[in-house]
């Protein structure tokens, strides 16, 4: 499995990395959401993890980006993770054309868990308006 993860955040890059770290996984790692486009058309990735604060483009411009050139034709369809800063976010994941999103704090567990439903969406059922999950310390993490 190839990942793109975009963030400009070390302990959120270590995260991600973390917990999809495995045998025959890669990573490409854009430390600006202006790369990604770019970095997509060298390889395009099985998944995309992205940041929704990622220094001067954020992972909703990145996201909307991503599905103008897939309409376009230009770039083949990329599911998306989008990590976001506070549940109010969650209208924007859905908005720019996520299939799945997480709060901060984010752990291991709920990583896995939404790369899972990018990747493996389940044909015919509509995405949850916001699907409760308990981080690592307890706090409520929105995926979708």
């Amino acid at each position: 499995m190839h990942v793109l993860i975009a963030t400009d955040a070390d302990w959120v890059l270590n995260e991600v990395r973390s917990a999809l770290e495995g045998a025959g996984t890669t990573f490409t790692v854009c430390r600006n959401g202006r790369e990604v486009s770019p970095a997509v058309d060298v390889q395009v990735p099985d998944v995309a993890v992205l940041d929704l604060q990622i220094g001067s483009m954020g992972g909703m411009a990145v996201t909307m980006a991503l599905r103008l050139d897939e309409t376009a034709g230009a770039v083949s369809h990329v599911p998306i993770v989008m990590l976001l800063d506070r549940t109010a976010d969650v209208h924007l994941a859905r908005r720019s054309g996520a299939e799945s999103w997480l709060v901060k704090p984010i752990d291991a567990l709920s990583i896995r868990r939404a790369v899972d439903r990018a990747i493996n969406p389940v044909v015919g059922t509509p995405v949850p308006d916001a699907v409760a999950e308990v981080a690592q310390d307890g706090e409520p993490a929105v995926s979708g």
